[in-house]
C-alpha cells in the first residue's frame, strides 16, 4: 500500500513493548509521530531512539505522542531498550511496535525490497488528529535522522493550519511567515490588521500569528 500526504492513514493493533497498541486509540484526538527501524540492536537507531526520548515532552506540548517500530519482538525490543538507556543517559517511555509479522509496515510501505525485502526502511509519519497523513520521510541506513527538524516541521503545521499562512526557507518559530495565495488582501486585512510586507504580489511577508 502506498500512502500520500493528505490519504487516511489504515488503523492497526499491534504488539509493543507497552501492550497491544491500537493506532486510532492511541492517538485520541491528537498528532502521532511513528517512526520505524530496520532491527533492534542498531547503532544509529539507538541514538535515535534516545533522542527522542528527550524530545518526548516537547511533542506532547504539541499533543503529538510518539510511536517507534521495529519488526524485532517485544523480548527483544526490552534489551534494547536497557542498551539506549545506557548508553544515550535516556529513559524510553513510549511504545515500540514489535511489528514481527510486519502487518504495520506492509500497511505503511516500510519495506522496500531493492533496500532490503525483510527489514523496514527508516521512515517518519505525521499522522493528524483526522487520521490524515502530513508528512513522510524515509532516511537512508547510514544517516540518523534529525529530530529538531522534524520537529521544527510539526510547528509548522500546526502553525499553517491554525492560520492562513506558509512557512518559508528555514523558518523557525518566531520567524516572518507568507500569507497563502489564496487568501485576499481584504480576507487578509481581517486576518493581519497590522499589515504585512508586500514583496510580490504573491510573496506577502507578515509578523507570525501568536
Amino acid at each position: 500500500m502506498t500512502l500520500r500526504l493528505g490519504d487516511q492513514v489504515p488503523n492497526f493493533v499491534q504488539k509493543s513493548t507497552a501492550g497491544d497498541v491500537d493506532l486510532y486509540e492511541y492517538a485520541g484526538d491528537g498528532w502521532v509521530i511513528l517512526f520505524s527501524h530496520p532491527k533492534d540492536f542498531t547503532p544509529v537507531c539507538t541514538t535515535e531512539l534516545g533522542y527522542m526520548a528527550g524530545l518526548k515532552p516537547e511533542f506532547e506540548k504539541r499533543n503529538c505522542k510518539i510511536l517507534a517500530l521495529s519488526v524485532d519482538p517485544v523480548s527483544s525490543h526490552e534489551g534494547w531498550i536497557s542498551d539506549i538507556e545506557e548508553t544515550q543517559n535516556a529513559h524510553i517511555t513510549y511504545p515500540i511496535l514489535a511489528d514481527e509479522d510486519h502487518k504495520v509496515s506492509d500497511l505503511y510501505d516500510m519495506i522496500h525490497p531493492n533496500a532490503d525485502d525483510t527489514f523496514t526502511v527508516r521512515s517518519v509519519f505525521i499522522i493528524d488528529p483526522q487520521r490524515k497523513l502530513r508528512l513522510t520521510l524515509t532516511y537512508p541506513a547510514s544517516t540518523g535522522r534529525n529530530f529538531d527538524e522534524i520537529l521544527r516541521v510539526f510547528d509548522s503545521l500546526q502553525l499553517t493550519d491554525a492560520h492562513k499562512v506558509a512557512t518559508p526557507v528555514n523558518w523557525q518559530q518566531g520567524d516572518d511567515v507568507i500569507i497563502v495565495p489564496t487568501l485576499s488582501d481584504d480576507e487578509a486585512r481581517e486576518r493581519f490588521p497590522g499589515g504585512w510586507d508586500t514583496q510580490k504580489p504573491y510573496l506577502r511577508v507578515v509578523k507570525q500569528p501568536r
